[in-house]
């Protein structure tokens, strides 16, 4: 296989993968093509590359930007805007999860905390299925919460030991 087809294969397969994990397919593909980019791409680039349209390009580009995988640069004397991936995929894979814990995890943890607090009588078996229910979730949350925190915080190399420490 020649570089063009393998890139081709990763970018598609890098789309499906982002697309299982909940992130629209255009979005991870945009992200794979700048990761395995050597320089920053124009839009036009992006745009003849995956063949998008400039309205998907631009508003995927935002959106990498927010989820802060991609990041604008700017080239002296020219007018465009170039756009670059960070290559390191611990980087990736930490700013994926901040993202992920900010949109999806502390919305969950704050109803749950809400949800731990409800008054019932403790004698009712409906009461006591759902509060041990929404407690065991909320406890769950948290060490999720806490796993990601771990993480976040982590050098790659203490964290993957650690993980493999639990399983032997």
């Amino acid at each position: 296989m020649q570089l063009p087809e393998a890139k081709s294969k990763f970018i598609e397969a890098w789309g499906k993968l982002g697309s299982e994990w909940g992130i629209n397919r255009t979005m991870a593909q945009v992200h794979a093509l700048l990761m395995v980019s050597p320089e920053a791409l124009t839009t036009e680039e992006i745009m003849e590359e995956l063949k998008i349209s400039r309205g998907n390009a631009n508003m995927t580009l935002r959106d990498l930007i927010s989820w802060g995988l991609v990041e604008k640069q700017h080239k002296a004397g020219e007018r465009k805007e170039y756009f670059f991936a960070d290559k390191d995929t611990w980087n990736i894979a930490r700013q994926v999860a901040k993202e992920r814990r900010k949109r999806e995890l502390d919305p969950i943890i704050k109803i749950l905390d809400e949800l731990s607090k409800v008054e019932g009588d403790k004698k009712d078996e409906a009461f006591k299925t759902f509060n041990k229910s929404v407690n065991d979730i909320n406890k769950l949350a948290k060490n999720v919460d806490k796993t990601l925190e771990t993480m976040l915080k982590a050098e790659e190399n203490w964290f993957w030991g650690s993980i493999f420490k639990m399983f032997k």
